[in-house]
């Protein structure tokens, strides 16, 4: 299968946000996606064990720097990226390394535990996306990692059901206790004030990343960052109509229309010029 098509069949809100790329760079990220597309599913496969999952991600931190024997074509291409580019391939790595912690790790102490994963899973990939999109001010550096941490703390608000159904909890064992409210309700489901008030605050901690992001954007790079404010805007959004809805994460799976994705990816453009 090759980057297009993987890219495609994700019905992503980054692949959404590529709309606003030339054709060059709109290929490039497509296979960068179709990377990271990969990568994760290769933790999330239901058919590998363990084992093997640790093994497939190893040739994949092989295949980042060297050819290797019968490797897919996707490699050959990311490495094309890597050299492109100049990216480094231990920020690829990075991200096989975030993945990597889904394999053993299912609960996290602190948030400064859980904020090493959003490092890895979520800024990483937006520190390779902003060397692709291209930049003049390096300050876009901290807007791609701040508003990696506001993305991933707003994917962990909205999956907290369903990450339940493969025994995960990403809200950090400190926050439960803060608000009162355990992880034996939680994996019970229970719909309460206290958790709510766990969403809420988890809400706005995700509210003060986005805030950092927007205050880091340099005004010179607004344009070439427009795939990214797309996201970003989505993602408010998102978060936006779990606070509404007072966050049913339990029972609902939240995401945003059509429609409404198609204002806010016109309005980024808009804005844009």
């Amino acid at each position: 299968m090759n980057a297009v098509t993987i890219t495609r069949q994700s019905k992503s809100n980054l692949a959404l946000a590529f709309i606003s790329l030339g054709r060059e760079r709109k290929r490039d990220m497509t296979v960068f996606y179709a990377f990271c597309r990969v990568i994760d599913d290769i933790a999330d496969s239901s058919e590998l064990s363990v084992a093997e999952k640790k093994k497939h991600l190893t040739a994949w931190r092989e295949m980042l720097r060297t050819a290797v024997q019968d490797e897919p074509a996707l490699a050959r291409d990311v490495r094309g990226l890597i050299n492109k580019y100049s990216l480094s391939p231990e920020m690829l790595e990075e991200i096989i390394a975030g993945v990597e912690m889904d394999l053993s790790i299912f609960q996290y102490a602190t948030f400064q535990d859980l904020r090493v994963y959003c490092y890895r899973v979520a800024s990483a990939v937006g520190l390779v996306s902003i060397e692709i999109f291209g930049y003049r001010n390096p300050r876009c550096k901290e807007y791609a990692l701040e508003l990696g941490f506001a993305l991933q703390m707003t994917n962990i608000i909205r999956d907290v059901g369903k990450d339940l159904q493969v025994g995960r909890i990403y809200l950090p064992q400190e926050d439960l206790a803060r608000c009162d409210y355990s992880a034996v309700e939680l994996r019970n489901r229970q719909y309460n004030e206290r958790f709510v008030h766990l969403m809420e605050f988890e809400a706005a901690r995700a509210r003060e990343f986005f805030s950092r992001a927007a205050a880091a954007l340099p005004s010179e790079d607004r344009r070439t960052m427009v795939p990214a404010e797309i996201m970003g805007s989505i993602y408010r959004g998102l978060l936006r109509r779990m606070e509404r809805d007072k966050f049913r994460v339990f029972e609902k799976e939240y995401r945003l229309g059509g429609f409404e994705k198609a204002g806010r990816v016109a309005a980024q453009l808009l804005k844009s010029f």
